[in-house]
């Protein structure tokens, strides 16, 4: 994406902080489908190992086919899908032998450089120990992972417990090796999954300290009950039974009284039918064109010049509340395609880059004005402990814009897309490997972002969560602030 039109300057001062790339790295143009006639196209025949993420991709007239680096091991993907998880769709040719690959025409660029051959640590055919699996682990984590300092980990010395197993330890044994090497790293975006002995098993740290104290662990029934219970604070005792549910449950919208009222409950799944891609934003654009029009603003397609006026009428709501304070994620593009309904013009949002990804210009990411119904004015985004993934990168790009105010606690902190290292034995890991920085160049990765204005979402001493009687008292907070800032007649 082009950098924001109206700060240019400062996002080549933030772009300057890293070192200097090669002329190989300048990806600008087009990105065009990998597929053509059924077959990758011929230009990307050939081997490409990626800065950073940890792989290898071999191309030719057949397909694709996707192996795992890290430290000495590669692996090839056991899935028997060619790009299975989607990141291959589009690219876009550099000089000097490096390609750019990305899932969306516009999105995270996945950088390749070409190789002559297959590394030989792709072809080894030693077995998957116990002890193996274990130092393929820590070599993954070693490679990949963002914030072991933030975290207070030396992780060269936290890998001991693997040393421990022999080649003959069980699963349960190189499981609990596992954990005890993960032990600390409480990261919403770190996950392990096996199954042992015909019964499945999971390590998933970093969970909310709203869900620990109401015991809603992921998946369970607890979890499906808090979440119950917060769409019937939002549906009965804020919007009083006037709300309205759209895109699959996604968003709810309504007004109370003079002050809109947006919560988008996820990033994803909006359009509802297994056949619906989960990043398919038909039922979403549909809903948030509900909703402003319900808000009263400015409907219709803008023009080039990306006006900044608001409609002027006495429908039209004075403020809006647009809350995400159990938003725990889904796909960036569509919090991009969401913070746009409230945009009056580009703004740079933050930028990405991936751990390990030398020579590589750390990736901007602005807000684009929407060509739909938009609503320019006064916007406060609540955000919880809960609000996690791309809702957190949805509070970077509603923070870009001047008519938003961030509210609530403090995000949960895990920013990064998640990498996905199926293991050899069977298992999968999941972890974080990238930095987003916004347009200061600061960080909020395991830290979370701060609001600007800082009260409990859920308080610990209040049954329920007390979330309905805190947007409920944040409106007339609204209402008291908008009218100390009216002119008077």
């Amino acid at each position: 994406m082009a950098l924001r039109r109206v700060a240019i300057l400062c996002a080549v001062m933030l772009l300057a902080a890293v070192p200097q790339i090669a002329a190989a790295q300048d990806i600008a143009g087009e990105d065009h489908p990998t597929i053509s006639a059924g077959a990758p196209v011929s230009a990307l025949h050939g081997i490409w190992r990626s800065r950073g993420y940890g792989y290898v991709l071999r191309i030719d007239a057949d397909g694709l086919a996707l192996f795992h680096v890290a430290g000495p091991f590669c692996y090839a993907d056991p899935r028997r899908q060619r790009d299975p998880d989607g990141l291959f769709a589009f690219h876009r040719m550099a000089a000097d032998g490096t390609v750019a690959f990305s899932a969306r025409p516009g999105q995270t660029r996945y950088v390749f450089d070409r190789l002559s051959a297959l590394p030989d640590a792709c072809n080894d055919r030693m077995p998957w120990t116990p002890p193996r699996v274990a130092a393929l682990v820590a070599a993954t984590f070693a490679d990949l992972y963002p914030t072991f300092a933030e975290r207070g980990i030396d992780w060269r010395a936290r890998t001991g417990s693997a040393r421990l197993l022999d080649s003959h330890a069980s699963d349960d044994a190189l499981f609990e090796a596992l954990r005890v090497m993960l032990a600390g790293i409480e990261d919403a975006h770190v996950e392990l999954r096996a199954e042992i002995a015909g019964r499945k098993r999971a390590l998933t740290p970093g969970q909310a300290a709203t869900l620990v104290r109401a015991d809603a662990a992921p998946g369970g029934a607890r979890e499906d009950a808090w979440d119950e219970a917060y769409r019937r604070g939002i549906l009965d005792r804020v919007l009083r039974g006037r709300g309205h549910e759209a895109a699959n449950g996604g968003v709810i919208w309504g007004r109370v009284g003079d002050i809109g009222y947006l919560n988008i409950l996820t990033m994803e799944r909006f359009s509802p039918g297994r056949r619906r891609a989960a990043d398919d934003p038909t039922a979403l654009d549909a809903a948030l064109d509900a909703a402003i029009a319900g808000f009263s603003a400015c409907p219709g397609k803008v023009d080039a010049g990306f006006p900044t006026r608001t409609c002027a009428n006495a429908r039209t709501a004075r403020a809006v509340v647009v809350d995400i304070s159990a938003n725990d994620g889904g796909f960036d593009w569509l919090a991009q395609r969401i913070a746009g309904r409230f945009a009056d013009r580009p703004r740079l949002a933050y930028t990405k880059t991936a751990v390990g990804a030398d020579r590589v210009q750390p990736q901007p990411f602005e807000v684009m004005p929407s060509e739909r119904a938009r609503y320019l004015g006064p916007v406060y985004l609540l955000t919880s402990d809960v609000t996690l993934s791309a809702a957190e990168v949805f509070a970077l790009d509603m923070r870009a814009l001047p008519n938003v105010i961030h509210v609530g606690e403090t995000t949960r902190g895990a920013f990064s897309d998640t990498i996905n290292k199926p293991l050899p034995n069977g298992w999968m890991l999941v972890l974080p490997g990238e930095i987003y920085r916004d347009p200061e160049g600061v960080t909020y990765e395991a830290r979370g972002l701060p609001p600007q204005r800082r009260f409990a979402v859920f308080p610990q001493n209040v049954p329920g969560g007390g979330h309905a009687r805190r947007v409920l008292a944040l409106i007339e907070e609204i209402r008291a602030e908008r009218d100390a800032a009216a002119p008077a007649r």
